[in-house]
Parts: structure tokens; sequence; C-alpha cells
């Protein structure tokens, strides 16, 4: 899927020059209570204090660190205890597969709020089962390269997943073991040493998987000696830098942006191999108890405000039309840093889930991690 920033980036303005005009759906609550379960860094409390004296609905609101604790969670429960949930959605059919999450009634969405190549793309990266939609985009980011140009000066272009291994690099390398495979996957892609597609191959089949994962967890274990630390949740991520000691990861965005508001030697670059590239989605639980309030809760995500606020908090770009025009001067002028037309265009975005992926990526991460 190839976006330029041109198309991506054309809804949204779009919304700066019409009024949001409130509709039915906008109103389905006005009391009661909601239990969002979202992850850790994104439903802030300068939102809740707007959710709530705007609507009278309480929040009470939960966090994860990561997909594979949200869904054990929900699994665990039977899908019930919440009524809003922010997955990938590329996680989606893992939740299908349970009965976890029910399908939208759409007509009590916000739907035109949202910009349309987010909707139609969604549909391939797992929003929908049988026909039916499940999950609406919420917000999109990357995973890419977070560094210390003064430690590691480089030029934007030359910046590479390879960077992590190289011999400037040794004992300071931080990453995710989930995703460094699939970085590695494309940098190898790239040089040609294990051709996958870029790294598409690893969607086609088990066997296809196990070829390109075997050949990446072993040029990351053949230079373990880079590693100065893990990470797994945005928290981790921060610390590995700002206590572990890296001068170089492979990030979320959130992390190399804030970090970067804080000390500008810090810089969150594209890879020249294309940044790894997420959408995470907003959904109700099929046990859900608040089903009103739920709606309004999501409905709100979707004002052109309250999605200028999440992306002025986190660094993550909104999926909702005008977002950008509510995020700040900080937020606009970090993404004209960090993203251009061109590696806009050569974006690499995480696929939906087969029914081998997670449990083989799992015995990946536990070969890097024990090596």
């Amino acid at each position: 899927m190839r976006f330029s920033r041109r198309s991506m980036l054309k809804g949204v303005a779009a919304a700066a020059v019409a009024p949001v005009i409130l509709k039915a759906h906008d109103a389905l609550a006005s009391s009661g209570q909601v239990n969002v379960y979202a992850w850790g860094d994104y439903i802030q409390e300068n939102m809740i204090k707007k959710f709530e004296g705007d609507t009278g609905i309480t929040v009470n609101l939960s966090t994860y660190g990561s997909n594979d604790e949200a869904e054990n969670k929900l699994r665990a429960a039977g899908g019930k205890g919440f009524d809003v949930i922010f997955p990938s959605i590329t996680n989606g059919p893992n939740y299908y597969q349970y009965d976890l999450i029910a399908p939208l009634d759409e007509s009590k969405v916000a739907m035109d709020r949202l910009i349309p190549s987010m909707v139609r793309d969604s549909i391939n990266l797992g929003a929908t089962y049988r026909g039916k939609r499940y999950l609406l985009p919420f917000d999109w980011g990357t995973e890419a390269i977070t560094y210390d140009s003064e430690a590691m000066p480089m030029d934007a272009e030359a910046v590479s997943f390879g960077s992590l291994w190289a011999p400037e690099a040794s004992g300071s390398a931080a990453f995710r073991q989930k995703s460094v495979i699939m970085g590695v996957a494309l940098y190898l892609d790239a040089t040609g040493e294990v051709p996958s597609n870029r790294a598409l191959d690893i969607y086609k089949s088990e066997d296809e998987a196990r070829r390109v994962w075997d050949a990446c967890a072993a040029f990351i274990i053949e230079r373990k000696d880079n590693i100065a630390a893990f990470w797994n949740n945005a928290t981790e991520a921060t610390a590995a830098f700002t206590d572990a000691g890296a001068t170089i990861g492979q990030t979320w965005d959130t992390t190399g942006l804030l970090l970067n508001r804080e000390n500008a030697k810090w810089k969150y670059r594209m890879p020249k191999e294309g940044g790894i590239t997420w959408m995470d989605s907003m959904g109700v639980t099929a046990g859900a108890e608040n089903i009103d309030q739920a709606y309004a809760f999501i409905n709100a995500m979707l004002e052109p405000r309250m999605a200028g606020m999440f992306s002025k908090n986190t660094g993550y770009n909104s999926a909702v039309k005008g977002a950008a025009d509510h995020a700040g001067t900080e937020y606009k002028q970090q993404f004209d840093e960090v993203y251009n037309e061109e590696n806009l265009a050569n974006l690499w975005w995480w696929q939906a889930d087969t029914p081998y992926f997670a449990q083989l990526r799992q015995e990946y991460v536990e070969k890097i991690t024990n090596a």
C-alpha cells in the first residue's frame, strides 16, 4: 500500500474549510459511564476532561502496553469488562475468531470525519470480518530510527535499519524484538542478501516466514554486542535512551519525537528501506454494557479538536480530517521534518496477522532475547 503526502493529507486539508456539523450520533448519551481500554499514552487527562465536560459521561480508563496484553486480557474475560478498545488494526483477526469485538453500527458513527483513504485501506489491513466493519481507523504512525545526532552523525538519506548494526553502534542499539526482525528483513531484502519481496513473503506461509526470520535472527544474534536495551512499550523505549545509554534505536515515532522536543540532538528519521507503518483502531467489545456511551466516546475521538489534542499529546498522526489543524505548530514542524513525499510513498505497512504469525514471531523473539 503506497501513499503520497499529497494524497494522504488531501482529506486532512479539506476539513479546514468546512465547519463540523453536529448530527444525531453526537448525542447518543449524556450521562452514565464508559469503560475504555487503550494504549498507555493514548487517552490522556486533557482528553478525559474535555469528554466528561462535553458529555457528562464518566470515563473509566484502563491501559495496556502491547497488543498481546490487550488480547489476552479481553480473551480471558470473554470480551467483557470494557466498552471501547484500541487494537492495532492488523490484530483484528485475533479478536474475531474468539468473538471479542462486536460489529459496528455505522449509522451511529461520524464516518464522514475520517480520512476516506484511511477508511478504505483499513479494510485490507483487518478492519472488516465477513463483510462487516468491526474496527475504525484511529491513528497511524511509524516505527523507524531514533538516534543521537551528536554521537552518531548521519545524513537523513543515509539512515537505514542497518545503522543499528554498524560498528559505531556497538553497545548502544535499542529495539523491540517483535519488530526488529521486520526491520532486519527489510534491510536484508534491500541489500539482496535475503530476498523477501520487502518482507511480504513472511505472510505467504510458515515455511517462508521461517526462511526469512531464521536469517534475521542469525544476523541479529551475530551482532548482539550492539544491543543496549530491549523495549516493549513507549515508556521502556524512552528509558532505553535516557537510562540505558542507547544512542540509536528502532522505535515508534512518539519516542523519537518526544525526545526531540526535549533535546534537538535526538532525531527521528525514516530509513531508506521504508518506515514500518501501523494503524491503530477503535472498536466496541462484544461484552460492552454501555453501548450508547461507547459510541459517544468513539464519536468524541473523531472530533477534529479532540483528534488534534491526541496528536499534540503523543506525536501520533490522527485518522481524522482536520486534526492537524488543532495539533499545534510543534507537531506540524516535526511532521514536515520527518516525512516528505518520497518517504511517505515508501512506507511499509504491517499486514493483517495470519494464523501462524503471532506464535511463530514469539518463537523468534525468545531466540533473540535468550541469545
